[in-house]
């Protein structure tokens, strides 16, 4: 895989909506992805604490881009993900560690795990994630960074 296809990748995470509200930011190599954001109240369920939600957003998008680092036709698509919340988090930042542990013709399968700004584990999870029918070339922000616009 190519620093053009990962850089094209950080551009799709980076322009989706959704993350006008989240403020992340990504790092992604092959099979390979680190998801960071600074916690806000806003994220806070009524105990004081970021909401579940949260803790899917950046374990899903760890793991995601993991996976479609390995995968430069196609956009992926999340079918199952399974989560574990273990510690809550309510301040500092959250980082999430995504790493593809198999892969066939059909799927891949990625980890990852979140931690606080102790170093921390506050959750993990796996997911399932396939080939859609969206080829990357067709989405502008993955074209745009891919050509160097």
């Amino acid at each position: 895989m190519s620093q053009r296809h990962y850089r094209a990748l950080r551009s799709i995470f980076l322009t989706a909506p959704i993350n006008r509200i989240y403020q992340p930011t990504i790092s992604i190599s092959a099979g390979e992805a680190s998801v960071s954001m600074v916690i806000d109240q806003s994220f806070f369920h009524a105990a004081g604490a970021i909401h579940g939600a949260v803790y899917f957003k950046v374990l899903d998008d760890a793991a995601f881009f993991a996976a479609n680092s390995l995968e430069q036709d196609v956009f992926l698509l999340t079918t199952a993900f399974n989560i574990y919340l273990t510690r809550p988090v309510s301040e500092g930042v959250l980082r999430a560690v995504g790493k593809v542990v198999n892969r066939n013709r059909s799927q891949f399968i990625a980890e990852a795990v979140a931690y606080d700004a102790q170093n921390r584990e506050v959750a993990r999870g796996s997911g399932i994630f396939v080939r859609g029918k969206t080829r990357l070339l067709e989405i502008e922000a993955y074209s745009d960074a891919r050509s160097g616009s």
